[in-house]
């Protein structure tokens, strides 16, 4: 007879709580098995029948792998690959980043984790818009406070200078993505120019007490998918200050519809690189080298990245301007719905006021 023993586990590992998102997805899917009729629009993935990956990008990794590109990668990232993500930086994103300032990793779940624990202490404040995605995980893996800036639909659920500068003088980290996930809308120029104004002033101060800086993560993962007119802006970009502050998150898995490809990166200042890249050893958090070569020879060709681009661009955009005129159409015929027009990514926000309602079924 087996004894009922009570296995104890650390405090962190008996608080945590998984990713809901994932959790929820899992038991969509397990009802599709089950027969049911569900449309799973809960992660932010590609059906890869339908959006397959770059079919020179799959080539590459095959090949690669038929070149034995299996062992250990290189700490930080294969040379190859950060020489071709500093190239694409600065020929599409308007960045200018030196190798030594691109760390790789397996997609940018590890990226952020690096981030979070190259730069927020325990018992720092870490500032963050709602809705965004597990920024609340991060700040309880390294036992900070976090603080949520609740945002409207009014101002398409991103954040305001207003809206932080409460927190201005107590904050370690404000965290932010643009284009949003789980939203599909941007930053409007105007609006995080003021945030960065705002960090600048603050930053400007704790120099002259000499106190750690307030940091910004800005998480872009999906840059590359801006839809029709929308524009993508980054902090550096708009106030070069912003460099010795920022650190980014990026990668293929949204722009090349690789999300089990797992290639990601950051970049940012030197010393913070370089201390995300000894975290990330000791996670052992690498891109596989093979995926790294292909990844760094898809990327020389910019051509054919922006070929690919645009047809994903396409195909994403005929689909959430379906749905949005969809739902616009029953909003106009009296139905209790309505929605953001789609901006960017794969994701449309939607308001369905159901409270209340019963189905025909009862």
């Amino acid at each position: 007879m087996e004894k009922n023993i009570d296995l104890k586990v650390s405090k962190l590992a008996q608080n945590i709580i998984g990713s809901e998102i994932i959790k929820l997805a899992a038991e969509v899917n397990e009802k599709i098995k089950q027969g049911e009729k569900v449309y799973n629009f809960t992660i932010g993935d590609f059906n890869p029948k339908i959006f397959p990956i770059p079919a020179e990008l799959k080539s590459a990794i095959i090949h690669s792998y038929e070149e034995d590109q299996t062992n250990y990668p290189a700490a930080d990232g294969m040379l190859e690959l950060r020489q071709a993500v500093s190239k694409l930086l600065k020929e599409r994103g308007e960045l200018d980043y030196k190798v030594d300032e691109i760390v790789i990793a397996g997609g940018a779940r590890p990226v952020i984790y690096a981030i979070f624990k190259a730069l927020v202490d325990e018992g720092d404040t870490v500032v963050f818009p709602v809705p965004s995605w597990n920024n609340n995980h991060y700040t309880y893996l390294n036992n900070a406070k976090p603080v949520l800036i609740e945002t409207t639909p009014e101002n398409k659920f991103m954040p305001t200078a207003a809206d932080f500068k409460p927190y201005m003088s107590s904050a370690n980290l404000i965290a932010l993505c643009s284009p949003l996930n789980p939203t599909g809308t941007t930053f409007r120029k105007k609006d995080l120019e003021e945030i960065c104004d705002m960090i600048l002033a603050e930053n400007e101060k704790r120099n002259t007490e000499n106190k750690k800086p307030l940091y910004l993560m800005y998480d872009q993962i999906y840059w590359a998918l801006t839809l029709g007119e929308t524009e993508h802006y980054n902090p550096v970009t708009l106030r070069p200050e912003m460099k010795n502050y920022t650190v980014f998150v990026d990668g293929i898995s949204k722009s090349l519809a690789a999300t089990g490809v797992r290639v990601g990166w950051s970049m940012g200042p030197k010393k913070i690189i370089e201390k995300m890249k000894s975290i990330l050893t000791h996670v052992g958090a690498w891109a596989p080298k093979a995926e790294q070569m292909a990844t760094a020879d898809y990327l020389n060709d910019l051509d054919s990245y922006d070929k690919f681009l645009a047809d994903i661009k396409t195909k994403i955009n005929d689909r959430l301007v379906a749905f949005y005129k969809g739902f616009q159409s029953l909003k106009s015929e009296g139905f209790k719905v309505d929605a953001i027009a789609p901006e960017a990514a794969i994701y449309l926000t939607v308001q369905f006021s159901l409270h209340g309602q019963t189905t025909a079924e009862g």
